[in-house]
């Protein structure tokens, strides 16, 4: 039997019952769809965190309280009251970390902010003026407190989108007072929406100077985060081993694996981010996957059935001069056929479900989302398709391959 023989009899075996074929192929498609969405979407996830931790500056270095957790016992080591003023000291002096040209501590907390009636909860966030440089951040009015604000202790503060939605409605927060702890702070600047991306969100925050913070909002003495900027970004290794010498030796630490902090920069948040959102992106695709092993063995049950009922075809066609392989031959095209349809049909529903929730997410969220088209997924789901086909459809195949053709002939 020729090839395209073989193709064209595979193609009408398919075709005489059309609607048993769709039904067979369905597991395939929502395996591949279900693949291509995850492998898409995972991809955008990506590109978008990695982008916003990029913007950051490569030549940023963040310095977090407590060690680097080695394994799950070892999260709590995240949470630390490591880093106190002696330690920005130590870092400003030049001769620790000669390559340093700006430090900002900063603390965290929550708490609930007022105005009039309204009220609403709020991140506090404790900076000094040189937030709106690192974070890009820009007010869609009024200006950033400044360095003499940190200094005196000020109540200037800026606040994000949302607060002022809540808190103020209709009306200018520009220059109005807002309660927070029996407080009042004044508004200096307001944040647009999504002020401050994706990944670093301000649009709840209330940013303040980080002395005015822990003074009257949070009570802290420590640092949550000190963030430093290198004169470059080739130096920022150097300054790196810097920073740590430095804390190790005001923390009186002579072991390196006993530190009670973690200095961070953006390429290794970034190849951190990467490998997490990678490792969550494959462990989907390999749940994903059991809709494909059940598709298959879908596809074993229904050619076993389409060769019982074609048992007599089978006997004609032996008894008319076909031999075993080409039976055999036959039936494992038509289950290798029916999957890679199935892939191709998976792989174009899944990239268009794809895009058009990247277009949303892009468009109504006001996200940097970007469609990704997965290559790796598609070819990785067409010749998955096709494995498939081979292995579930070798077996009916065989079956149809052996069958007697005087007991085909006879069969009822």
């Amino acid at each position: 039997m020729t090839l395209r023989h073989l193709f064209k009899t595979s193609l009408t075996g398919l075709s005489t019952n059309r609607s048993r074929s769709f039904l067979t192929i369905l597991g395939i498609v929502i395996g591949i769809t279900a693949i291509m969405l995850v492998v898409s979407l995972g991809a955008g996830a990506q590109n978008l965190i990695l982008g916003e931790v990029q913007g950051l500056g490569t030549n940023t270095i963040a310095v977090i309280p407590g060690r680097a957790p080695t394994g799950p016992s070892d999260v709590s080591a995240l949470y630390s009251d490591s880093l106190k003023p002696a330690d920005v000291v130590a870092l400003e002096n030049k001769a620790n970390v000669p390559d340093l040209i700006s430090i900002m501590p900063t603390v965290f907390g929550a708490s609930n902010a007022s105005y009039q009636s309204n009220d609403y909860q709020v991140t506090i966030f404790g900076a000094t003026d040189l937030i709106a440089n690192i974070f890009n951040l820009v007010p869609s009015e009024g200006q950033f407190f400044d360095s003499s604000d940190v200094a005196s202790l000020s109540s200037n503060v800026v606040i994000g989108a949302d607060v002022a939605t809540h808190l103020f409605d209709t009306q200018d927060p520009l220059n109005q007072s807002i309660n927070i702890k029996g407080r009042n702070f004044h508004i200096v600047a307001v944040l647009p929406k999504s002020g401050g991306g994706s990944l670093f969100n301000f649009d709840a925050d209330v940013i303040m100077p980080y002395t005015t913070a822990q003074t009257y909002v949070t009570g802290q003495k420590y640092f949550n985060r000190i963030i430093m900027q290198a004169s470059s970004d080739k130096i920022v290794p150097v300054m790196a081993n810097d920073i740590r010498l430095t804390l190790e030796e005001s923390h009186n630490i002579t072991d390196p694996t006993k530190d009670d902090f973690t200095v961070q920069t953006q390429q290794s948040l970034a190849s951190t981010l990467g490998t997490i959102t990678s490792a969550l992106t494959w462990f989907l695709v390999s749940v994903a996957s059991i809709a494909l092993f059940v598709g298959g063995v879908g596809i074993m049950n229904i050619m076993l059935v389409s060769v019982t009922e074609r048992t007599r075809e089978i006997g004609l066609r032996k008894a008319l001069g076909a031999k075993d392989r080409d039976i055999l031959s036959q039936f494992l095209l038509e289950a290798v056929l029916l999957t890679i349809i199935g892939g191709v049909v998976g792989v174009i529903l899944g990239s268009s479900l794809a895009f058009i929730i990247a277009f949303i997410l892009s468009h109504a969220l006001g996200l940097n989302w970007q469609f990704v088209f997965p290559w790796t997924g598609a070819v990785l789901g067409i010749s998955v398709s096709a494995i498939i086909g081979l292995v579930f459809g070798g077996y009916p195949a065989s079956q149809a391959s052996k069958k007697s053709p005087i007991e085909a002939l006879r069969y009822e």
